[in-house]
């Protein structure tokens, strides 16, 4: 058996001498390597280790996230309820020496006059401690419900008439727009039926009565369209395909469109099987379509083209429809007020076919937008759920 020593060397160094004499050991781990025995042991360094560093910084960066997240109303109720719970604890801890003392003086001293003064000093903290875990919480539940309630209440009234003064405007500036719709071709028939019973046998009246029935016409077209736009028509929800409701639109515009030389380009991505009613969706396209051919032909655009697209998101619960054209385009101002009713930049429009195609969009839980610069040509964008929702039955 071996036994070893370690002894003090001039230079202050340990050295471990064999006692048994078969050898120094120092020698031996000199020769089989002193870092491959362990010895002599690493001081500890003043480094923490990479691994303690990362540990930590992941905490700190735990704990920074949780305090910028916003809580749940689980956890909020939670730690309202927790916060309720101390501070009964607490009560009854204070409770329960309180008791305990107040007997114990009544028994000691025997002196009823005594334990009131001992018992009433006490029970100023011990009553402070049942107000704040019994009374409080109730008080400030009742307070704040009362005062979010008017505030709410304050809230929706300025609301509602806000809401009552926009619908005011709005009516105002329907009823300003339909009169000027109206009275504008009534009154130039009118003039012309003047002339005309001025000079019955003139040559003229042939032409004046011409472009009366055009006025006329022109408000008959008007009414029909607002009577459209006003009515809530029935929809017939069944599946369909918008690639065959586009195809559709598209030919019923086939003589227009060789006639001005059209180059209609379909990207087709997918059939855009939703559920909808076909015919008012053919309505949508063959307004925006007939649009665009109007724009064409006003302008006189030069190798006119309509790109179409259809597609769906990537979710599979939408399907989208893209209508571009490379047409003289509109400017912002007309953009934000092109879906209004009566609102026109073509010279024969009645303002409504926009309008009513929006309302139709709408109908079927969708959206249309439309983007658009001068010399650019305008592009709209339809958006349709595939299912519609199905609306609630109230009991």
């Amino acid at each position: 058996m071996r036994t070893f020593t370690i002894g003090t060397g001039a230079v202050g160094c340990g050295t471990a001498r064999d006692l048994s004499g078969e050898g120094s050991v120092r020698h031996g781990w000199r020769k089989h390597g002193w870092r491959k025995h362990g010895w002599p042991p690493r001081p500890p360094s003043a480094e923490p280790s990479p691994t303690l560093e990362v540990t930590e910084t992941r905490r700190r960066r735990r704990r920074s996230r949780d305090k910028s997240r916003e809580p749940t109303p689980e956890e909020v109720a939670y730690e309202e309820a927790r916060r309720l719970a101390e501070r009964k604890l607490a009560f009854i801890a204070h409770l329960v020496p309180y008791m305990f003392v107040c007997t114990f003086l009544l028994f000691v001293t025997r002196s009823l006059f005594v334990t009131t003064i001992v018992g009433l000093a006490w029970g100023v903290g011990l009553a402070s401690h049942f107000f704040k875990a019994f009374v409080e919480p109730e008080l400030r539940r009742k307070w704040i419900q009362r005062e979010v309630e008017g505030r709410v209440q304050n809230t929706v009234s300025q609301q509602r008439r806000a809401l009552e003064g926009q619908q005011r405007r709005s009516l105002e500036e329907l009823s300003a727009s339909i009169a000027h719709e109206i009275r504008n071709p009534i009154t130039a028939a009118k003039s012309l039926l003047q002339q005309m019973g001025e000079d019955p046998a003139s040559s003229e009246n042939v032409e004046y009565a011409q472009v009366a029935l055009e006025e006329l016409d022109r408000v008959e077209r008007s009414i029909s369209h607002l009577l459209r736009y006003a009515r809530e028509e029935d929809m017939v929800v069944e599946p369909i395909r918008l690639s065959e409701v586009l195809e559709g639109a598209v030919e019923s515009f086939r003589e227009r469109l060789a006639k001005l030389g059209v180059d209609v380009r379909p990207t087709l991505d997918a059939d855009g099987e939703m559920e909808g009613d076909a015919e008012k969706l053919r309505r949508v396209l063959i307004n925006l379509i007939g649009n665009a051919l109007d724009a064409f032909e006003e302008s006189g655009t030069e190798n006119p083209c309509l790109d179409v697209g259809l597609g769906e998101n990537l979710a599979g619960n939408e399907v989208w429809l893209r209508l571009k054209d490379n047409g003289p385009g509109v400017d912002d101002e007309t953009q934000a007020k092109m879906f209004r009713p009566f609102y026109t930049s073509k010279s024969n429009g009645t303002g409504l076919g926009l309008a009513i195609s929006k309302k139709l969009v709408d109908a079927h839980g969708g959206t249309i937008e439309v983007h658009s610069a001068p010399g650019q040509g305008s592009e709209f964008v339809l958006t349709f759920p595939r299912r519609l929702p199905t609306p609630e039955v109230s009991a």
